[in-house]
């Protein structure tokens, strides 16, 4: 990392890193609001925010999306939408008989993990779920495999972790953690149980490896990286403690708002990434501030383009698509 502090008349080098921002999943749950807002009107019922991002949520309460905690806010027969990180099989059950119209946003990539935990379940096997405790995509997970789930965080947890039957276990992650965290809580399960059964690190989504990735590379050219999120956002929260376990100070930052000049002193170049649920507008609106503090010079990493679309739920798709054969 370079120590050189940077004069006011040289310009700072600023570096975004690609791919960063909006996933496939994110972009499809935002859609799905949208969407229904287009299609029912307002109002439409969110349960929980979308996605982590107050950006996002602010947006669409704007057009007429109200987001509530729990479904027993929601009028009877009303338009519920469960957000991407996915529900336990009590809250369904609960739309179900409040008679709600429910459109389910969960993230493809997220429902992958409740087929294979119930998969794993129905072969006689306790499920171990990798993941953090409290977050909407966790609790999802564990209300979605039956006969419940054994949640661990680090590999430090795997040493107290008491199940049945060590010959029957399996395991899922949550999709947003590190790759390399997962990989060494992985490693430690396998040495206790070995006969342990799971996808390596295929739960972890396309979309947080490749961002994470971009971290990686872009922590070995800049002095400073700057992970625009929520900071309820697992994975944005990951970005920016990849970054530091590089040895590359980062901030974590809602907005530009949260962006400290005092950050800069002494920087020469600075990397800007963002979280899977923050759109675009708020790096923008970021590289605008520190074009504003000083004389920029500004780039776009090389990295992979991201080409993934996933389709909408049934009750949104485009009324003249063709119609699917009946079977």
């Amino acid at each position: 990392m370079s120590g050189r502090r940077a004069e006011q008349t040289v310009s700072m080098k600023v570096v975004l890193a690609q791919p960063r921002g909006f996933c496939a999943g994110v972009e499809r749950a935002i859609d799905i609001v949208e969407k229904a807002l287009e299609t029912y009107g307002p109002p439409v019922y969110v349960r929980h925010e979308i996605v982590h991002n107050r950006h996002v949520v602010d947006s669409l309460r704007a057009k007429g999306a109200v987001f509530v905690e729990e479904l027993d806010e929601v009028p009877e027969g009303k338009i519920a939408i469960f957000s991407a990180h996915g529900v336990s099989k009590t809250v369904e059950s609960d739309a179900e008989s409040r008679n709600l119209q429910v459109i389910d946003a969960t993230c493809p990539l997220v429902s992958k993990v409740h087929v294979e935990g119930r998969r794993y379940a129905a072969q006689g096997r306790e499920v171990v779920l990798i993941g953090h405790a409290g977050h909407p995509e966790v609790e999802g997970t564990m209300g979605q495999v039956p006969g419940g789930v054994h949640l661990i965080s680090t590999a430090r947890d795997v040493a107290g972790l008491q199940v049945k039957d060590p010959d029957k276990l399996a395991y899922v992650t949550q999709t947003t953690l590190s790759v390399d965290d997962t990989r060494e809580v992985i490693d430690a399960l396998k040495r206790k149980f070995p006969s342990i059964v799971g996808p390596d690190t295929k739960d972890i989504c396309y979309a947080t490896q490749n961002r994470q990735r971009a971290v990686r590379e872009l922590a070995e050219q800049v002095d400073l990286i700057l992970v625009i999120g929520a900071p309820n956002s697992s994975n944005s929260n990951r970005l920016r403690e990849i970054a530091e376990e590089l040895g590359v100070k980062s901030h974590l930052i809602e907005n530009a708002g949260q962006l400290d000049p005092k950050w800069l002193d002494g920087v020469a170049s600075v990397g800007v990434t963002a979280g899977a649920s923050a759109p675009d507008v708020l790096v923008q609106e970021v590289v605008t501030k520190l074009q504003n503090l000083n004389p920029v010079q500004l780039s776009v990493m090389e990295g992979i383009a991201e080409n993934v679309k996933f389709r909408l739920p049934p009750q949104l798709e485009v009324k003249d698509r063709t119609p699917a054969v009946a079977k």
